[in-house]
């Protein structure tokens, strides 16, 4: 069996101290939302304790889907990959960008030095900030990482997937299915039509829609929500792919928005009999510590069957 995790909008805090002239761009608005609203919602232990607890579950790998950083400072993004090496090494973690992670022109190019060892396909090849994807297998699941990140105006967090990625990455989920592998897919925004708001959406998430159509896939993890949702998407011959979004794994408990938490998912089986299982583990909302918070079986047929907290589904 193989137990992969899913982790996202890291959201490393407290900001560090920011320049004049780093205020002098998109960064103001993110600066201004931080001392509002997340710097009372995000600091604190809670992403400490939800690391602790995810590694004594003893994951097979770890997928961190974006947004590590706030507002893309050369500081901040230095502080991600020293964040990165203690959650483990790169081998056993796959990242892609968020488009926090690519707040101004120039971040993303930063970035992918910065945390080149998770970003880097087998062959040790790592993708070029325009071009994705890449590819990782690791036992019988092979692991596919596009980006959604870019840099936007203020106001807005859109990201998006354009015509040459997504005939890349199709390319990939074909290999992939030829080697009997289980493929997931890993970006930062949801590609499903009315998950973020306008301001915030995927654009060319037609093209995303369409390689799944196409070529399939057996799961798509994605972040920037902040919530806890599972969406469906139709693979080639009418069987449905499950599109799961997860909470910031650093939301303190009693905000707006659901504790910080993470999945892991168990797969099991080979080619035309897999079996999925989700457990989403994190804080409960009383902020009672760290609990079982869902479990449930994922069917190709677009089905889930619940089970108790700590009960095999």
């Amino acid at each position: 069996m193989f137990r992969l995790a899913h982790l996202s909008d890291i959201h490393l805090g407290p900001l560090p101290d920011v320049s004049y002239r780093e205020l002098a761009s998109k960064r103001i608005t993110g600066y201004i939302n931080w001392q509002r609203n997340r710097k009372r919602a995000m600091f604190g232990d809670t992403l400490l304790k939800l690391v602790a607890d995810l590694k004594a579950q003893s994951p097979s790998h770890v997928a961190v889907t974006g947004d590590l950083v706030n507002l893309a400072t050369k500081t901040e993004i230095v502080g991600a990959r020293i964040w990165l090496e203690d959650l483990g090494d790169p081998a056993w973690v796959s990242v892609v960008p968020g488009n926090h992670d690519a707040y101004v022109p120039g971040a993303l190019k930063r970035v992918y030095e910065e945390w080149y060892p998770y970003l880097i396909g087998d062959g040790g090849k790592a993708p070029h900030h325009r071009r994705y994807p890449y590819m990782r297998v690791r036992g019988q699941v092979a692991i596919i990482g596009t980006s959604s990140a870019e840099a936007t105006a203020p106001f807005f967090a859109t990201g998006t997937f354009k015509r040459g990625q997504a005939l890349a990455t199709a390319r990939l989920l074909d290999e992939a299915k030829a080697r009997g592998l289980f493929r997931v897919v890993m970006i930062h925004h949801p590609p499903i039509a009315g998950a973020a708001a306008w301001s915030k959406r995927l654009i060319g998430k037609q093209y995303f829609s369409k390689v799944i159509h196409d070529v399939g896939a057996e799961l798509v993890l994605h972040g920037h929500t902040h919530l806890d949702t599972l969406y469906w998407l139709t693979g080639p011959g009418g069987e449905r792919v499950p599109v799961a979004g997860i909470p910031s794994a650093s939301q303190n408990p009693g905000g707006s928005k659901p504790a910080a938490r993470y999945s892991l998912f168990e797969i099991d089986g080979g080619p035309g009999d897999w079996s999925l299982v989700q457990r989403e583990r994190g804080f409960r909302a009383d902020g009672g510590g760290i609990d079982w918070i869902r479990e449930r079986r994922l069917f190709n047929d677009g089905t889930t069957i619940d089970a108790e907290p700590g009960v095999a589904a």
